[in-house]
């Protein structure tokens, strides 16, 4: 057994999630099928969100409601990140939850691309937040990626959303604004995510990486669940995460510790990591007790994995 100080999973467990995309082959699609997710316990946003008692936050703890393997990016390495054809192959393959990133346009659109620039995911060049939807609607999404996808576009959040809402499929929304406008995406993507999901039994989830994203969407939405979202856990991160009003903690799993695992599970929040994209380290986070993964390699870890 490893120390409490330990990683999980030694120094190269899992890589970055920004070193996926460079590592996407063509391996062959079987068919997988997963059941139908429970449905979320009624009003348990409102415990989580309001901190009435810290003893409640420990007793409400478990059980994780959603999909436990989660596609990163829409359909991870098997299509274009933060496309509609990257969800719609998430579904085909039968999962059941998808994680994709909102950014903000230049007139305030909420749209789905992980970079500040065009130029890694799309045909277009410069700034995603100077550049207006209509610009950022007419651009290619898919040729990057392989010549099938081309003609694929830069999808609107409420494009997405609906098409989340039509297939069936969970969503965990990261909440990714251009640098100086981290309140204004929060707000934007919060107020849309609660008027796509309105009266939907599953609600998405939202997670940044920017507190004050968090801060400003739970100002916007607090009945909407949010994900506390960090490269590695540092000192200080349970009070920042109680302090926005979040239920799950999102972590690299390449840094986690064995001691941060019984820390994050122990303060009653559900435990997340990312990026998982090999079978066997899949198993040994879900046999120690992680709640889901984020993976690219949706042809390796089948929708009922865990």
């Amino acid at each position: 057994m490893a120390s409490s100080d330990e990683f999980l999973l030694g120094v190269s467990g899992c890589p970055p999630a920004q070193q996926t995309a460079a590592k996407r082959g063509k391996p062959s699609l079987p068919p997988f099928f997963f059941a139908p997710a429970p449905r979320k316990i009624a009003a348990l946003s409102a415990v989580y969100n309001g901190w009435p008692d810290p003893g409640l936050h420990l007793y409400m703890h478990r059980t994780w409601p959603y999909p436990r393997v989660v596609c990163h990016r829409g359909g991870g390495a098997l299509a274009p990140e933060n496309t509609l054809a990257g969800i719609r192959k998430a579904a085909a393959m039968g999962f059941r939850g998808v994680e994709f990133d909102v950014m903000l346009s230049a007139d305030k659109v909420p749209l789905l691309i992980h970079d500040e620039t065009l130029d890694r995911t799309t045909n277009g060049r410069g700034s995603v937040a100077a550049t207006p939807y209509a610009r950022l609607a007419s651009l290619d999404a898919g040729a990057w990626f392989s010549p099938e996808y081309r003609g694929e576009r830069v999808p609107s959040f409420e494009e997405a959303g609906k098409l989340c809402a039509q297939l069936g499929l969970w969503a965990n929304v990261e909440i990714k604004p251009a640098r100086g406008f981290e309140r204004e995406t929060g707000v934007a993507v919060a107020k849309l995510a609660l008027e796509l999901w309105g009266g939907a039994s599953i609600s998405p989830l939202l997670s940044s990486f920017e507190p004050a994203s968090l801060e400003a969407a739970r100002a916007a939405a607090p009945e909407l669940d949010r994900g506390y979202l960090t490269d590695r856990l540092g000192s200080g991160w349970d009070e920042a995460a109680r302090a926005l009003g979040c239920v799950s903690v999102h972590c690299n799993c390449e840094y986690l510790t064995e001691g941060q695992v019984d820390e994050v599970r122990g303060a009653g929040y559900w435990l997340l990591c990312y990026t998982v994209n090999e079978p066997a380290i899949a198993r040994r986070l879900f046999s120690r007790g992680i709640d889901a993964i984020f993976t690219d390699r949706l042809d390796l870890i089948p929708p009922d994995f865990a």
